[in-house]
């Protein structure tokens, strides 16, 4: 019990422990908070919808429901986009049509305005969210996302148009 520390070659703080046959790294107490506050010290802050590095002008986008959507469009003061591909149909009043892997690329010359209110949605909602993301690290502050995208949107009875 009084013998010697465990060795590690990761250093002091970390010790090598065997748990049901499996060795993982356990990290001591002050290592922890080193990389708490390390992770804090970078900004990173999370938002409804996902994570995203933190500026005092950048914020996490947010994840709107269908409902909350269908009110936004009754006083239309922000840019909808469809971000989906291929096309599979689109939300009436829809703005742009720019294909997620694309938003980061096109977004500065499409939204010069960063603090503009944008919202994307795709099919499910797993697409507007990497076009959120993206949005966010190239510092848009007032980015939503349609949670469900295009399938919560016809689930809750409202329709969708199709070329």
């Amino acid at each position: 019990m009084g013998g010697p520390q465990p060795q590690s070659r990761y250093g002091p703080a970390t010790v090598m422990v065997r748990e049901a046959g499996v060795m993982r790294m356990v990290l001591g107490a002050r290592m922890a908070a080193a990389v708490t506050v390390g992770l804090l010290l970078l900004g990173l802050t999370a938002g409804k919808a996902g994570w995203a590095q933190g500026t005092a002008q950048q914020t996490a986008y947010q994840n709107i429901t269908p409902g909350q959507m269908q009110a936004m469009l009754q006083r239309k003061d922000f840019t909808m986009v469809n971000v989906h591909i291929p096309y599979a149909g689109e939300i009436q009043k829809t703005d742009a049509f720019v294909p997620y892997t694309e938003v980061g690329a096109r977004a500065p010359r499409l939204f010069p305005n960063r603090q503009a209110k944008i919202v994307v949605y795709c099919q499910t909602g797993r697409m507007s969210a990497i076009a959120a993301e993206a949005l966010v690290r190239l510092g848009y502050t007032r980015v939503f996302n349609l949670d469900g995208g295009m399938v919560a949107w016809q689930r809750v009875g409202y329709p969708l148009r199709r070329r």
